[in-house]
């Protein structure tokens, strides 16, 4: 199975921020990644200042004019249905009936998606030309939903690593048919957690999570706050990864985590330009993971950032709008800042004032103008290995490539000159 194809696979289910949807989506992924747990916290239980509210099904959903024409029926499009619309079976006339329509003027042939969690409600979305369509008269409104006490589910895999410090890669599984954002995301992550379980080894523990977005996030965190504060040293959001137009980097709210140190150096070298936006421009669930007291040092690489894009959050955002290629870019550049994570240190030198690089076979046994160019960047990796600053740092501020810092730093240690220092910071 490609990337595309899981995500053609996920598109038609009705996901919402609880109930049948998200576990159908769960079970799917779970086939690639059997380890994946399915998790449930239960309906009411408060968490920080959110309670998780009951679970939603909906069944059936559709609107008829006065002669039985049906206008728009939510098994042809579930984006049709105002999410968490409560049950209703009503004849009403046309003017009652727009205060539970909704479209988009400017979007005229989009069906807009539209949420309403957390206060009662009923609706129903439609394009902006389909409505100004409707004609005076009666319309017949069904919605055949239920709310019950439930819970909230959540996928959780965890993948060790040879230290217990983590990478929190984290994306939501809560939107319906929408596919860069909402789907491009789980099927980045979920291809991106199958190479890592096939990893001979690995250097840290990958803590993978997929949450309803806000509440799902927030849940986690409650039950989870501790574990993660102590041992998180970098994470992702995944989400919007699937189209081919740009490419886009959202900091923490820090700004200066070894995420955004990592995100920052695979993009300036992978990618010919990027937009990069502020923290201030957040609008998923780094707003959790990095809320003061959470801390977590989270950003994001994405394609088309969410809202942004003039697809985002109607039917546009479809099959169509995401490629196979955009997703297998985006599994690639994820793939790329794992190994540096991996494979970054840091390191304090053994000896004081430079060492004798001759007698260990390090450096040329004769002196001439050309000698110092060729030994420039082992000597400068040992002025700035002093146990305060990560190769990663070293790289970009003595101006070599990160692999290029990592082979010296490995051929410094084998011959003692190097130890290797067990601190790796967040910031």
């Amino acid at each position: 199975m490609t990337p595309y194809q899981l995500l053609e696979r996920l598109f038609p289910i009705n996901r919402s921020i609880t109930g049948q949807g998200v576990e159908e989506s769960l079970e799917i992924i779970k086939t690639l990644l059997p380890a994946l747990r399915i998790l449930k916290i239960p309906s009411g239980t408060q968490c920080f200042d959110w309670v998780v509210p009951e679970e939603w099904y909906a069944r059936n959903a559709f609107l008829e004019d006065d002669s039985g024409e049906r206008i728009l029926d939510f098994k042809e499009n579930n984006l049709h249905l105002v999410g968490y619309s409560t049950p209703i079976d009503t004849i009403l006339p046309i003017e009652e009936l727009q205060e539970h329509l909704y479209s988009l003027e400017e979007l005229p042939d989009a069906i807009p998606y539209v949420t309403s969690y957390y206060k009662k409600r009923w609706g129903f979305c439609l394009s902006d030309r389909q409505r100004k369509a409707l004609k005076p008269g009666n319309y017949h409104a069904v919605i055949d939903s239920s709310f019950k006490k439930g819970s909230l589910t959540y996928g959780e895999l965890i993948i060790p690593g040879d230290k217990e410090q983590e990478v929190l890669l984290s994306t939501y599984i809560c939107h319906p048919s929408l596919a860069n954002d909402n789907l491009s995301g789980p099927v980045v992550l979920t291809f991106l957690a199958e190479w890592l379980s096939s990893l001979p080894s690995r250097k840290y523990t990958y803590r993978i999570v997929y949450t309803p977005e806000t509440i799902g996030a927030i849940s986690y965190l409650h039950k989870n706050l501790e574990q993660l504060k102590k041992r998180v040293i970098a994470g992702f959001i995944f989400t919007c990864l699937g189209d081919e137009r740009t490419w886009s980097y959202l900091p923490s709210r820090n700004g200066n985590t070894l995420s955004d140190r990592v995100a920052k150096y695979v993009l300036n070298k992978f990618v010919p330009a990027y937009t990069t936006y502020s923290f201030l421009d957040r609008g998923s669930d780094e707003r959790q993971y990095c809320s003061p007291g959470v801390d977590l040092p989270i950003a994001s690489i994405m394609r088309s950032k969410y809202g942004t894009y003039p697809e985002y959050h109607t039917s546009l955002d479809n099959l169509g709008f995401v490629t196979d290629e955009g997703l297998n870019q985006s599994l690639e550049l994820y793939k790329n800042v794992i190994g540096i994570i991996e494979k970054n240190a840091t390191y304090k030198t053994t000896c004081l004032c430079e060492p004798q690089l001759g007698k260990r076979g390090l450096y040329p046994t004769i002196s001439t103008k050309k000698t110092m160019g060729t030994t420039k960047d082992l000597m400068n990796l040992i002025a700035y290995a002093d146990g305060s600053r990560d190769l990663l740092s070293i790289a970009e501020h003595i101006q070599v490539d990160f692999d290029i810092c990592v082979e010296n730093a490995e051929r410094l240690r084998e011959a003692t000159l190097f130890n290797m220092c067990e601190v790796v910071n967040k910031i």
